[in-house]
C-alpha cells in the first residue's frame, strides 16, 4: 500500500512538471483524480475539483490536448482561528492528449457539487465515394 501511494504521489508530480504553461497563480495546484468511461459514440471523464463551480473552471482544447484548470478561493471564517488543517486548498490542473477521433467542436461540459463531467463524442466515420477525373 506504501509503495502504490509513493507512485501516486510521484506521478502527480511528474505531471504538474511536465506541465508546459507557467502557472500566473501563486497557489498550490493538484491534480484532480479522473475516470474515464467509452461508450459506443462518446468518451466521459469524470474529474473530482471539490470547491470548484462553473464560473471558476476553465477548460480549452488546444493542439489536440484538454487542458482543465479549475480556481478555489480560500473560505475564510470570521471570527474563527485556524487550529488545526488536514485539508489543505488550492487549485487543480490536469490535461489530457486526445486523439483525432474526438469531435473538438461537440464536447460539453458540466459540474455539480465539485465533479466535472465531460462528454467527448466520437468523430462520426467518414464514409464517401471519391470520383476521378482525367487531367
Amino acid at each position: 500500500m506504501a509503495n502504490e501511494t509513493m507512485e501516486v504521489q510521484e506521478a502527480q508530480k511528474q505531471e504538474i512538471a511536465e506541465s508546459d504553461a507557467e502557472r500566473t497563480r501563486q497557489r498550490l495546484a493538484f491534480v484532480p483524480r479522473a475516470d474515464i468511461y467509452e461508450t459506443d459514440d462518446s468518451i466521459v471523464v469524470v474529474a473530482d475539483l471539490p470547491g470548484v463551480d462553473e464560473g471558476s473552471v476553465d477548460i480549452t482544447l488546444d493542439n489536440d490536448v484538454l487542458s482543465i484548470e479549475g480556481h478555489v478561493e480560500p473560505q475564510v471564517l470570521e471570527d474563527y482561528c485556524l487550529a488545526y488543517a488536514e485539508y489543505r486548498q488550492g487549485d487543480y490542473q490536469r490535461k489530457f492528449s486526445i486523439s483525432n477521433k474526438i469531435d473538438g467542436e461537440g464536447i460539453e461540459a458540466t459540474v455539480k457539487d465539485g465533479v466535472l463531467r465531460l462528454f467527448l463524442p466520437k468523430a462520426k466515420p467518414t464514409s464517401r465515394k471519391i470520383s476521378v477525373t482525367s487531367g
